[in-house]
């Protein structure tokens, strides 16, 4: 398993230069990880010489960099507007292209709409209808590249569209593409699932990425509301072999407090040293999890 962090941890702002990235992928090889978790709209944006750089910083580190999105409204692949579709079919297009430059191998989030989601419609069987032949266009691109799309399993107040491993597996199965699978998270799982080891079990070779945290979104270990000998367990039990990445959110207030609706500090006051010491322990909880 490959072991990461999104790189919003430290601060309230989705914005990063790649002076940042560097900075953190240096902090992440340091403490051990060996997955660094990107913006997949930063990613988008980045000319020539910047997916260089930023290439050149994923091997001067040792890692590998998983692609994340949340995408914007405009970029909806399950949107009723044909022109917003297209646009957002255009979008992750690029997106895959520069994922290569940078040899990133999954592209992971809420992909097959935006986010998170205004519930302005609820049609979740027209929204399917609609997302359905865009991921398959955008799987055959990418799995051209080597590159995994992993759906992400949402709760019901991020999006109506994938709300627990089963559908999200018959969604993938009517894709039909080698290229797109299934992200489980123990947050959101926590929220939807009956049992969710029994999800990873059912995901099985569907599951394509995995992202981990607290059911309140604290580090993993960091109060131990999710059974993780068990989720350890199950993803050794189905011979899972990719990205185990972090999401926490510890901080409030900025695009990220009101994006992920953390409204109170949940650090402890905590400075960059604690939040590093933090990071450093829950590394090791985790690993001591999913390795048994």
């Amino acid at each position: 398993m490959k072991y990461g962090i999104g790189y919003a941890y430290w601060g309230t702002t989705w914005d990063c230069d790649l002076e940042k990235y560097k900075k953190v992928a240096k902090k992440l090889a340091d403490f051990g990880f060996t997955m660094f978790e990107i913006s997949a709209d930063h990613l988008y944006h980045m000319n020539e010489k910047e997916l260089t750089e930023m290439a050149a910083i994923g091997k001067e580190y040792g890692l590998t960099f998983s692609t994340n999105s949340g995408p914007a409204k405009e970029y909806d692949l399950s949107s009723g507007e044909e022109a917003v579709r297209s646009n957002g079919l255009n979008y992750f297009k690029q997106i895959v292209k520069n994922m290569d430059a940078i040899k990133s191998p999954v592209l992971a989030g809420a992909i097959y709409s935006f986010w998170p989601s205004d519930f302005a419609q609820t049609d979740k069987a027209a929204a399917w209808e609609r997302s359905i032949p865009l991921l398959r266009e955008l799987g055959n691109v990418a799995e051209g590249y080597g590159i995994e799309c992993a759906l992400e399993v949402l709760n019901r107040n991020e999006t109506y569209i994938l709300t627990d491993c089963k559908e999200a597996i018959d969604y993938c199965n009517q894709v039909g593409s080698k290229a797109v699978n299934i992200l489980l998270d123990t947050y959101h799982m926590n929220i939807e699932e009956d049992n969710m080891c029994d999800a990873i079990r059912l995901a099985g070779d569907m599951l394509g990425h995995f992202h981990v945290g607290e059911a309140n979104r604290k580090l993993p270990g960091m109060n131990n509301s999710i059974d993780w000998d068990s989720v350890g367990k199950t993803l050794r039990d189905i011979n899972y072999d990719k990205g185990v990445v972090m999401e926490p959110f510890l901080l409030s207030g900025g695009a990220v407090g009101s994006s992920i609706r953390v409204w109170r500090d949940l650090s402890n006051n905590a400075d960059e040293a604690m939040m590093d010491e933090y990071l450093k322990k829950s590394l090791a909880f985790l690993k001591s999890k999913c390795e048994g």
